[in-house]
């Protein structure tokens, strides 16, 4: 963290759509209160499938409540995630590893490019329901994010290294040791210890903790 910054990790995975709206809330912020904002990609199956969570859309009466719940919040956030009674269906059957496997290599060598990248994973995923596994979608999608097609090339071939599979794996690792059962998962460094805050809803608890003021979604 820089001198005197709070240092404030958040752990994300682009299949999430809370997650989706906790980053926008926190990029918004990062420049308000004193924190140095660190974007951690991690994999939200390894989560689910460490902690013996299962997706909260398997439950049909939570499925009802959550695509009530994430039309609410994206309009409370300004958030453009839509969504309907197909979109759990698309989320149970792709998986985001590839993705989520693009964005680390991208944080290891270009970490300027991790939050336009990491955005337009989302806004194809949740804004226009396009798919994220192919490799033709990873491909619009770095374009979108203007990222060169040499660029892109040299990051698709690093997505099958070690390295970068054993970075995505220690970041989830290191989720889940601070407590974490899925995602958003939060975490904020202050008084020598770390405190985790989960969901994409508890942003104010965050400032309150952390001594700062919470201005509304969108601080004016």
């Amino acid at each position: 963290a820089r001198m005197g910054r709070m240092l404030v990790e958040l752990f994300y995975d682009v299949v999430s759509p809370y997650s989706w709206l906790g980053f926008e809330v926190l990029c918004r912020y990062q420049h308000i209160w004193n924190i140095d904002l660190h974007f951690r990609p991690a994999f939200l199956g390894g989560i689910m499938q460490a902690t013996g969570n299962k997706p909260p859309a398997m439950l049909p009466k939570r499925a009802e409540y959550l695509l009530k719940d994430i039309k609410r919040m994206a309009k409370y956030y300004q958030v453009p995630v839509t969504i309907s009674q197909d979109d759990f269906q698309r989320v149970l059957g792709k998986s985001s590893l590839g993705a989520m496997r693009f964005i680390t290599a991208i944080d290891m060598t270009q970490p300027k490019y991790l939050e336009p990248l990491s955005r337009e994973f989302w806004i194809r995923f949740w804004s226009q329901h396009e798919d994220i596994s192919h490799v033709d979608s990873i491909l619009a999608v770095a374009g979108n994010a203007g990222l060169s097609s040499e660029l892109t090339q040299k990051l698709l071939e690093m997505t099958s290294s070690p390295a970068v599979k054993n970075r995505l794996k220690e970041t989830t690792e290191e989720a889940i040791k601070y407590g974490a059962f899925g995602m958003p998962a939060v975490v904020a460094h202050f008084n020598g210890k770390p405190h985790l805050f989960f969901g994409c809803d508890r942003l104010e608890l965050l400032a309150s903790v952390i001594g700062e003021k919470w201005l509304g979604p969108v601080p004016s």
